[in-house]
């Protein structure tokens, strides 16, 4: 099964909002961050053995089993990827955003709306701006609010 459908299954809304929001306004030029496996395309096939690694493995600042693959990938796409690298992902916890911090500086950005977001209106706000076809702002992680006041609800579509 792809990697991006296993994680859509476990985390529903939020990650079929950033599969689709990659897919529209990044196609092809999209990663999961894993926690063992590096940062690896949605479209990566999934079997059993390469999924009891992924359960295996936790996501944890302190785990080289997912921070040695991580930061092995990110070296490499700072090398080759032109401009900035959008994260999708957790802003405000830093097992996710220092790793990719310490390799990408100010190049890391994420959509500006996330500030005070939970998963599921995350995956909204991901989701609307496709059907939109409106591409959301963008601010850099390093030295940003990445906490604040829970904005008002979505208004339903």
């Amino acid at each position: 099964m792809p990697l991006g459908e296993v994680y859509a299954f476990i985390s529903a809304l939020y990650f079929r909002g950033k599969l689709a929001y990659a897919d529209c306004f990044a196609p092809g030029r999209s990663f999961v961050i894993t926690p063992c496996l590096g940062l690896l395309a949605p479209s990566t096939p999934v079997r059993a053995r390469e999924f009891e690694q992924l359960a295996s493995v936790p996501i944890d600042a302190g785990e080289p089993r997912y921070l040695e693959p991580l930061r092995r990938d990110v070296v490499r796409l700072s090398r080759d990827w032109p401009g900035d690298v959008v994260l999708l992902g957790s802003i405000a916890s830093p097992k996710y955003t220092q790793p990719l911090i310490d390799v990408l500086g100010s190049r890391l950005v994420f959509p500006s709306t996330f500030v005070g977001r939970g998963d599921m209106s995350r995956g909204g706000v991901l989701l609307r701006a496709v059907r939109a076809g409106q591409e959301l702002d963008y601010i850099p992680v390093s030295g940003a609010a990445l906490r604040g006041t829970r904005p008002p609800r979505l208004p339903r579509p």
